[in-house]
C-alpha cells in the first residue's frame, strides 16, 4: 500500500469526517459566499457544481481567478462568481443586481459561508469598527449576511413556492456559545472572541426566524451549521502581525493537517443541509446531523426583536 493511503488510513481512523450523500442538483442554481481556494467556501461550491447546480461563487477579490481553479477540478455544473465585501453595502446591493440581471431572478440555495475571525489572541482593547461604525466581526458575519439575505429573501420565496423546496444555510461555529443574549444590544466588555460569538449566536437565531417566517407556506428552508475545526488560512488572518506565533503555526502545520479536517471534510456539513431532501429546517447541525444549539438560541422573542431590528437597518440601507 502506498505510504499515502497508509496516512490517510491511520488519519481516518483519529479524525472522524462523514461525507454528505450525492444528490441530483441539476437545474438548482446556488449561491455561496466565501470562496478562495483552499476554504471550505470553494470546496462547497465544487460537489455542489459536480453534482449538477450552476453556483455562483464569491470573494472579496480575485473572484476570476476562483471561478478559473473551480473550473478546471468541477466535471459537472456551471460555475460563475462576482466579488462581494459583507461589510459594504454598496458591494452587497451590487452583487445582488449583478444577480438578478444574469440569472433572471433564479436562485435556490443560498449557502452564507463568508466570515472573519480576527485577533486570535485577544490583544485588541477596544472594538475594530469598519467605515460605517460597527464592530467589524459584527458587520461582516451578521450584519452583512443578514443584509445579503434579506435582498435574496424574495428570490428565495418565489422559488420555494415554486418548486417547495428552497435553501438557507449558514455557517456559524460551535463558538456561538461565547455569545449571550444579553450583549446582542453590543452593550459588554469587549473581546475578539465573545465578538466572534455575538455575531454566530446572532445567525443562529437568524436561522430559526427565518425558519419560523419562511419555512412554512413559502417552503424556504434554512439552516445552521458548526463546519468542524478545519486547517484554511483563517488562522493565519486572525494571527496577522504576529510573526513569531505564524512562523510556529507553521512550523506545527504537519501536526495541524493530521489532527484537524481538510477544507473538504468541513465543507461536508454545509453541503449536506443544502441538498439533502431529508434535512429538517430550523435546526443546528454538526458532522451532518442536528445538534443542540447553544441555550441562548431558544429564546424565540430575542430572535424576534433581532429580526426586526436588522430588518429596520437593512431597510435604511435603501434609502
Amino acid at each position: 500500500m502506498p505510504a499515502s493511503s497508509v496516512y490517510q488510513s491511520i488519519r481516518r481512523f483519529f479524525v472522524k469526517a462523514p461525507f454528505a450523500h450525492q444528490q441530483d442538483l441539476t437545474g438548482k442554481t446556488v449561491i455561496v459566499t466565501g470562496c478562495a481556494p483552499g476554504s471550505i467556501g470553494f470546496e462547497t461550491a465544487r460537489t455542489l457544481a459536480d453534482w449538477g447546480a450552476t453556483v455562483i461563487v464569491t470573494t472579496r477579490s480575485t473572484v476570476e481567478k476562483t471561478v478559473q481553479a473551480l473550473r478546471v477540478v468541477t466535471t459537472g455544473g456551471a460555475v460563475d462568481g462576482h466579488t462581494l465585501d459583507l461589510a459594504s453595502a454598496d458591494s452587497v446591493a451590487a452583487f445582488v443586481a449583478w444577480f438578478e440581471k444574469k440569472y433572471a431572478g433564479q436562485l435556490d440555495i443560498l449557502v452564507n459561508n463568508a466570515g472573519i475571525h480576527l485577533d486570535l489572541l485577544s490583544q485588541w482593547k477596544a472594538p475594530q469598527l469598519t467605515a460605517d461604525g460597527f464592530e467589524i466581526q459584527w458587520r461582516i458575519n451578521y450584519l452583512g449576511t443578514m443584509h445579503l439575505t434579506h435582498l435574496l429573501l424574495p428570490l428565495l420565496q418565489a422559488s420555494g413556492n415554486k418548486t417547495g423546496d428552497a435553501r438557507i444555510v449558514n455557517v456559524v461555529s460551535q463558538l456561538h456559545s461565547k455569545g449571550f443574549n444579553a450583549g446582542l444590544s453590543g452593550s459588554y466588555p469587549y473581546n475578539s472572541w465573545t465578538a466572534y460569538g455575538m455575531s454566530k449566536l446572532a445567525l443562529v437565531h437568524a436561522t430559526f426566524e427565518l425558519q419560523r417566517r419562511y419555512g412554512g407556506t413559502d417552503h424556504v428552508q434554512a439552516y445552521c451549521l458548526h463546519p468542524g475545526a478545519v486547517f484554511t488560512n483563517i488562522a493565519d488572518k486572525g494571527l496577522a502581525g504576529n510573526g513569531w506565533l505564524q512562523a510556529v503555526r507553521h512550523a506545527l502545520s504537519p501536526v495541524e493537517r493530521f489532527s484537524l479536517l481538510t477544507p473538504e471534510e468541513g465543507a461536508q456539513t454545509s453541503i449536506h443541509c443544502a441538498s439533502h431532501p431529508d434535512a429538517a429546517g430550523g435546526q443546528y447541525y454538526q458532522q451532518c446531523r442536528p445538534r443542540a444549539a447553544a441555550a441562548d438560541s431558544a429564546d424565540a422573542a430575542v430572535a424576534a426583536q433581532l429580526w426586526e431590528k436588522t430588518g429596520h437597518w437593512v431597510q435604511s440601507l435603501a434609502h
